[in-house]
């Protein structure tokens, strides 16, 4: 039989106040279903993210989070703009301004790397980014539309000569004279297992202003679901803070999306983070875990617009950013 009225009324206004209290606190409706794409097959530098699903952040926040792996041939910006993802991982916040000034109404929340993990690698005999010039160096195309433009301006390498990198370190282990990209978490260690002597060059110690792993998202996915972005974009933070501490339960899953990640891997990636204060330096020792500086917003635009990558006309640099998610956040390392 139906419950007499008097004592449904305690039962709604409990209810009533248990969503007031959740709202206040910024987080989304129970369960509400949230879905991240990120950039690459599931590896530690997306840690964060599987460690608040892993140990249940999101789940008490209110997020049913789906983690949905990228890959070379997955166009993420295609795949959010179609709607089948709420947000996404950019490789970097220049990356997103280039998308939005090209037309996409895509606007960066937080990113969980204070540093951009890009790296050049070279033999041993190359000690500077100087000593590069003549050397055949290996880059994606996709170079051409962001650190590439930084090199050839700070260093004075030139377009003659690049070639095609295929994500396979083969050719720099063949040929002594090459220098190839890769992610200061992964290449550099497959190319240690391979029993090759090179050196590593970090863009982010010598001045590239670009954030990585950022959470990006659609104008109308902020405006409509506010409530989710932040809680989500709280419980990543916490979550990278929780995977630094223990990785365990964020590997765990990161293995189960990706097979072929292996736990050597899974470490020594997670050690370069660490050791290099990817997810903890800089602005992020003051501000918390994925904030973004203001002023090195504006110097990732002024290099874009210089280098002619976007046009002033095209775009404001605060409108590529929507930094309130994160800037009273404070999950502080």
């Amino acid at each position: 039989m139906p419950a007499p009225a008097s004592r449904l009324r305690p039962l709604v206004r409990a209810a009533a106040l248990a969503l007031a209290a959740a709202s206040a606190a910024g987080l989304a409706q129970a369960g509400e279903k949230f879905t991240y794409l990120t950039n690459w097959y599931a590896q530690a530098e997306h840690g964060g993210f599987y460690q608040a699903v892993a140990t249940g952040i999101y789940e008490k926040l209110g997020l049913d989070v789906t983690i949905r792996m990228g890959g070379p041939q997955v166009n993420i910006l295609q795949i959010m703009g179609a709607g089948q993802a709420d947000c996404l991982m950019g490789s970097s916040d220049l990356q997103m301004m280039a998308a939005r000034a090209g037309g996409l109404p895509v606007v960066t929340v937080a990113a969980a790397f204070q540093k951009d993990p890009q790296v050049l690698i070279a033999h041993e005999d190359v000690k500077s980014f100087e000593d590069m010039k003549g050397k055949t160096i290996l880059i994606s195309p996709s170079a051409a539309r962001g650190y590439w433009a930084w090199l050839k301006e700070k260093y004075g390498l030139t377009d003659s000569q690049t070639r095609p990198y295929t994500y396979n370190i083969q050719p720099f282990i063949a040929d002594r004279n090459t220098v190839q990209q890769g992610y200061l978490t992964s290449e550099p260690f497959a190319i240690q297992k391979a029993g090759i002597q090179a050196n590593t060059f970090l863009f982010a110690d010598h001045g590239y202003p670009s954030y990585a792993v950022t959470i990006s998202c659609m104008d109308q996915t902020v405006a409509k679901r506010g409530k989710a972005v932040a809680a989500f974009v709280r419980g990543t933070m916490e979550g990278w803070k929780s995977y630094l501490a223990d990785p365990a339960p964020g590997n765990a899953l990161i293995k189960k999306d990706n097979p072929n990640m292996t736990d050597e891997q899974l470490a020594y990636s997670l050690a370069r983070i660490k050791e290099m204060g990817m997810v903890t330096s800089g602005y992020a020792a003051t501000h918390g875990i994925g904030a973004i500086d203001p002023a090195r917003i504006q110097t990732s635009y002024d290099f874009l617009v210089r280098n002619k990558m976007i046009e002033a006309s095209q775009l404001k640099a605060a409108d590529a950013y929507k930094l309130d998610f994160i800037q009273d956040l404070k999950v502080l390392p």
